[in-house]
């Protein structure tokens, strides 16, 4: 524990950029969930699944825990060539010393540009571009993350409300039918989800619902 506190006390020049690198990793580290919201799939994946659960009115079935595994472990499944090529190029090179770290954060981030630039509209982009006010980049990589991520972000929101809409259509279409029924009976004090959500589900179960929701995921990217 002295160590590490002399570490941060001392006055020598190597100790005090060591500790300086030290404190940028607890910082990156601590803004690991958000880098990993914003940066990968993870956003357009979970807003689906939760349009899903909506759509069907289960409440919540499924839980929320079951939900945001499932949009994890499919944004791992996603991303596994972009973190496995970071790895290579970076991170494995940086454990072996053989780069340094500014050169490792510049390798590790070429293969996240390369994947938000694929999936970011222009539209967005050029939002983002035109307020600070910088030059067209001649290529992905000159373009800086604080840029690239934000208008990232607003593309995959977008994208994922799309798949959301296209979602709501179907069961919409049965509670509208559910709903007609019941007023043409004169049963108008019970509730139409009630009697729309058995078929929604049986629906659902029959088009193979969570298969096709998540082909489109994997498709998409």
């Amino acid at each position: 524990m002295n160590e590490f506190i002399n570490m941060f006390s001392g006055s020598d020049p190597e100790n005090i950029s060591t500790s300086v690198q030290l404190l940028l990793l607890l910082t990156v580290l601590s803004l690991a969930p958000s880098i990993l919201i914003l940066m990968t799939s993870f956003t357009r994946i979970v807003i689906v699944l939760s349009f899903v659960r909506t759509s069907l009115a289960t409440q919540q079935m499924p839980p929320n825990q079951v939900l945001i595994g499932l949009a994890l472990f499919l944004t791992f499944f996603i991303m596994a060539p972009t973190f496995q090529e970071v790895n290579d190029e970076a991170l494995q090179p940086l454990f072996e010393e053989e780069i340094t770290l500014d050169e490792a954060y510049t390798k590790a981030s070429e293969p996240i540009k390369d994947f938000m630039a694929r999936h970011t509209r222009q539209q967005d982009l050029q939002l983002f571009m035109d307020y600070s006010e910088m030059e067209q980049p001649e290529a992905v990589q000159d373009i800086p993350l604080t840029t690239l991520v934000p208008a990232f972000a607003i593309s995959e929101l977008k994208t994922a409300f799309q798949m959301g809409f296209m979602i709501f259509v179907p069961f919409l279409i049965i509670d509208m039918a559910v709903a007609s029924v019941l007023m043409s009976m004169g049963m108008m004090m019970l509730p139409p989800v009630m009697i729309s959500l058995p078929f929604k589900i049986l629906l659902f179960v029959l088009v193979d619902g969570w298969y096709l929701i998540t082909q489109s995921l994997l498709q998409g990217f």
